[in-house]
């Protein structure tokens, strides 16, 4: 009677005090009577929250030595205990007993209190005690109780007295490994699946169906509007308050020249005044379209018609330093620029006033301003790479965008703590997700700099902030590698790589010389971009790392290719649908024969037992000699083992007898087929995976995003071989 007066009453407190809200609950009733409940650990707080909130008796799975502690003594009252010793397999083995008897059990599997905000290791034993025992698992998200002072995060978050606190109840599933798994092997299947388990939890019970802007409201809430969020080469840093009273002030004048969901170009660097934009023109309910002005004249005039564009805002000193001055020319008979230097020449102190109002009530603003802006429309537009052919316009929603940015958050420890150093394009889609809206909006500061190419300068950037994280593809962290010196990036913690194939020799000089680890990931414009990566606790080198969180994916056979499959995937990051640029404006949404919204990626995977996905090729980047399929990726990686430190490109091109044969465009001038033969022997190929041609030069093509520019490279090879 004592214990249910004190728990009504508890739970009264902690109601009014942190307004816990707790949803799920009906997910007990279908677990039956033995269930393992798992739950991430925050706080100190998190066991007095399950109890409280929780149905049902339970018992709590506590560390041996921490149950001699005086301040649990409390607890005692409220609910039971079972001491484990971690070091003796006896107490696992009393566990598997007490669950065997049909109790509900309490473990929070990472073991310890977050220090980083994060979701930390799980340990092995939670899953073979789930699995041995039969027990049902039932995953409980508990969020908002690390920002509260009984967290670990003091210091490195806002903390505050009493945030909201939310639990989340997930549908019981079963921890189950293969039969004629055996001894430590199944342990780890069982601990590796309720990793994954934990994992899902934590994308799915993330809140994505929001709109960017909103979500930018959130973080200034959560993180404090004083926080310095974005930083760039002109050193003025500002913070969220800031950034959001400038947005508004720009989407204003945007919106006095466009209408509400009219698609408008942005033609500028990576820079404070183009994020202030892109958040500027969502405040308004337009949609950004990111030009990529690598490019030249022809490709940006096809971009326009495939979008519709109007109106295009670029910056007459960024065209100039950018050599973009017959470009520009070009658009401006076929569309209107606004130059962002005579549009600042036209803010009155009125605009700033009203700027300023609207940041201060920026909630209700922002519903005024952009009324109809919901998470399933469009967010912005992108253009694929072009590497393999004409530009497609990639329209990619609020809820897309948002939902990768938690795929990744769910698989990575990022902080409030973290500083990235952002070099990539916003008009790539890494850059823009993972480089741009990932940190801005989980509270990390963020410094752009405008151009990756600049090998001398980005490394002694990452050394002048004091870079924690940064995102690249492998031709820039080689550039890097190639100018840095040893101790330009000792504040860095780690780097990922994507949009091509992190070569092993880049790998290995960041490891020895920077003692930095990279790690790869894979994905595409279609995807937001993020579908793979390994991470600090999931690394296999030579792979791209195992699949976000909430992905389903098929892998198609290819005829007459006998290892891996063709890609498939669905979930809330696969894009809206593509423009097509002979069918401006319309929207097609991504289709294949297994229905709508299933995205064909084109790649040719392979994955092993434990998920680790490894990228054989482009479907299209396959060329059929003799009869036989031969992959120009593996051909490509020959070349890479003969001679690691320079760069290489297989095309196939026609060929009158056989149909089709490789061709090495190299930048190593000693290539020669006698050391590529050798190196094939040794990786046990075929010599048909052995181009006969070999072209070098000083330097490879590459685009704009960092990746190999393959539609020049074939032109290049056909012109040498005199092929029409």
């Amino acid at each position: 009677m004592i214990n249910r007066l004190l728990k009504a009453v508890l739970k009264i407190i902690f109601r009014v005090l942190y307004r816990v809200r707790i949803t799920g609950l009906e997910h007990f009733e279908q677990a039956g009577e033995r269930v393992l409940i798992v739950a991430n650990h925050t706080s100190f707080l998190d066991a007095v929250l399950l109890v409280l909130f929780l149905p049902g008796k339970l018992t709590f799975v506590i560390n041996s030595h921490i149950a001699r502690r005086w301040w649990l003594r409390p607890l005692l009252v409220l609910t039971n205990f079972f001491p484990m010793d971690p070091t003796s397999p006896y107490s696992t083995r009393s566990l598997i007993r007490y669950l065997e008897q049909d109790n509900k059990v309490v473990i929070f599997p990472e073991g310890r209190i977050t220090v980083t905000g994060s979701m930390m290791k799980v340990y092995p034993g939670s899953g073979m005690v789930a699995e041995k025992s039969g027990a049902t698992v039932i995953p409980v998200r508990i969020n908002g109780a690390q920002y509260s002072p009984f967290s670990r995060l003091r210091g490195r978050v806002r903390t505050r007295w009493f945030p909201d606190i939310q639990l989340v109840v997930q549908p019981p599933q079963k921890i189950e490994v293969a039969e004629h798994v055996r001894g430590r092997e199944r342990r780890k299947q069982a601990g590796q699946i309720l990793a994954e388990v934990m994992t899902e939890m934590m994308f799915a019970t993330s809140n994505y169906e929001k709109t960017i802007f909103q979500t930018l409201l959130d973080a200034r809430r959560l993180h404090g509007g004083k926080h310095i969020i974005v930083e760039d080469i002109e050193r003025k840093p500002i913070s969220y308050n800031q950034l959001i009273s400038r947005a508004f002030i720009m989407g204003h004048k945007v919106a006095q020249d466009t209408t509400p969901g009219e698609r408008v170009g942005v033609l500028l660097p990576s820079m404070t005044g183009t994020v202030i934009s892109f958040f500027g023109m969502h405040a308004y309910g337009r949609v950004p379209v990111m030009l990529n002005y690598s490019v030249g004249a022809k490709a940006l005039l096809a971009a326009c018609g495939t979008a519709c564009l109007k109106t295009i805002y670029t910056s007459r000193q960024f065209i100039k330093m950018a050599r973009l001055e017959d470009a520009a020319e070009q658009l401006a008979a076929r569309v209107r620029l606004v130059y962002v230097e005579d549009l600042r020449k036209t803010i009155a102190l009125t605009d700033l006033l009203r700027g300023w109002l609207m940041g201060k009530f920026a909630y209700p603003s922002y519903r005024i301003a952009a009324s109809k802006a919901k998470p399933d429309d469009a967010a912005v537009v992108l253009f694929t790479s072009g590497s393999e052919g004409v530009a497609k316009g990639v329209v990619l929603s609020h809820k897309n965008l948002l939902a990768n940015r938690q795929q990744i958050a769910a698989k990575v420890d990022f902080g409030a703590q973290d500083i990235i150093l952002n070099a990539l394009p916003l008009f790539h889609s890494f850059g823009l997700t993972a480089g741009t809206l990932l940190p801005l909006l989980s509270g990390m500061r963020t410094f752009f700099y405008p151009s990756p190419l600049h090998y001398r300068i980005v490394p002694e950037m990452a050394y002048e902030v004091n870079a924690t994280i940064m995102f690249g593809t492998n031709t820039f962290l080689a550039g890097y590698a190639r100018f840095a010196h040893p101790y330009d990036f000792y504040s860095m913690r780690f780097i990922f790589a994507g949009a091509e194939k992190l070569q092993e020799e880049t790998r290995r000089i960041w490891a020895e010389r920077f003692g930095v680890r990279i790690f790869e990931g894979y994905g595409t414009t279609e995807t937001s971009p993020v579908l793979t990566s390994n991470s600090p606790m999931e690394n296999r080198p030579g792979t791209v790392g195992r699949f976000m969180p909430g992905i389903e994916y098929r892998l198609d056979q290819v005829p007459g290719v006998s290892e891996g499959g063709r890609l498939s995937v669905r979930g809330p990051n696969v894009m809206l649908g593509y423009l097509f640029n002979d069918r401006p404006g319309e929207l097609v949404p991504p289709k294949t024969g297994r229905g709508l919204g299933w995205y064909d990626t084109g790649d040719i995977v392979a994955m092993d037992d434990e998920g680790f996905v490894r990228i054989c090729g482009r479907a299209k980047r396959f060329a059929k000699i003799g009869g036989e399929m031969v992959s120009l990726a593996v051909a490509e990686e020959v070349a890479n083992k003969a001679w690691p430190d320079k760069s290489h490109a297989v095309v196939s091109v026609p060929h009158p007898q056989k149909g089709e044969q490789l061709v090495l465009v190299s930048e190593c001038a000693d290539a020669d087929r006698s050391g590529l033969l050798r190196c094939a022997r040794q990786q046990e190929l075929g010599e048909l995976s052995v181009p006969r041609k070999i072209i070098p030069v000083a330097k490879l093509p590459v685009l704009g995003s960092g990746k190999t520019d393959y539609v020049a490279i074939t032109a290049l090879a056909k012109q040498e071989l005199g092929i029409e």
